[in-house]
């Protein structure tokens, strides 16, 4: 009983917010295959992708906790281009003490407004402060003329939104939090979230620790959930996806594919035994190619 209950969640999700959203922007005989997808391939390989340099972010305070400052990696969407945060100090000497970046996962919720406050609260009473960020397209950054102008798949817009530009807030909001005087910082991601700690413990080596928790590691994630939609037209068209899928997981955007620059013994990998997106193969290969916990 304990399983089919513990997956009930995962699959009500893909069913009703995970598939019926992908269903609203597919264009089901009126779209190319796999656009962009050669252009998405270069840049991943690329080195704008991940630029080595990153500037620390211009954090604005809206009040005691809660800061917005400009994506570092600007586009045509003008709500996208404001990143939006919370700060969870400890009581005393805040800027004394580690802080640890907390990443939600695809949809936002129930992590960034139910279980990261909670969580955050656990921080501080261990001793750390906490960080929140809210990743590109998701609450107020979603632009209001989003789903009348895709077209999906677009690979390009992916690779540019969900992980380059997510990955350069992370990095711009590290070097302001060490800039300020914290010690250390680490990530801790969960689904999606986990995907963007990893990509960025791959890239970043002032991090101190990270950990990822039932990390969306490669593009399989799409391919699980896609196998799982109960809409018959829908789950064919998404599964025509598997060719481009394959190609882009012979990019960074698998992680097997990376290696860390965090100490092996400072990655901890967590891996979900009832998830319906991420493979638990896919895990113990990622758990060999890093030998991290």
């Amino acid at each position: 009983m304990i399983a089919p209950l513990a997956k009930l969640p995962d699959w009500l999700a893909i069913q009703f917010v995970w598939g019926r959203r992908v269903k609203s922007l597919l264009k089901l005989h009126n779209h190319p295959p796999n656009p962009k997808l050669e252009e998405a391939l270069q840049f991943l390989k690329g080195p704008d992708f991940i630029p080595v340099e990153s500037s620390p972010a211009q954090l604005e305070f809206i009040d005691a906790r809660n800061f917005r400052f400009p994506t570092p990696r600007p586009g045509e969407f003008a709500e996208n281009n404001v990143v939006y945060g919370r700060l969870y100090r400890c009581a005393e000497r805040w800027q004394k003490r580690p802080v640890i970046i907390l990443l939600h996962g695809a949809g936002g919720d129930p992590d960034y407004h139910f279980e990261f406050p909670l969580m955050a609260r656990q921080c501080n009473r261990a001793g750390f402060n906490a960080a929140t960020l809210m990743a590109p397209f998701q609450f107020q950054r979603r632009p209001r003329q989003l789903e009348g102008r895709l077209n999906w798949p677009d690979y390009m817009l992916m690779a540019e939104i969900d992980y380059a530009q997510a990955i350069a807030e992370i990095r711009a909001l590290i070097g302001w939090l060490l800039a300020a005087g914290c010690p250390a910082v680490a990530l801790w991601g969960n689904s999606y979230g986990g995907a963007l700690a990893g990509l960025t413990a791959c890239r970043d080596a002032r991090l101190s620790a990270a950990v990822l928790v039932a990390p969306g590691l490669d593009l399989n994630v799409f391919l699980s959930a896609a196998k799982q939609i109960v809409w018959p037209c829908l789950r064919a068209e998404l599964l025509r996806q598997q060719p481009a899928c394959e190609a882009l997981n012979r990019t960074m955007l698998n992680l097997v594919n990376a290696r860390p620059c965090v100490p092996k013994e400072n990655i901890l990998l967590i891996e979900a035994i009832h998830d319906l997106f991420v493979d638990r193969k896919s895990m113990e290969a990622l758990w060999h190619a890093w030998g991290a916990s």
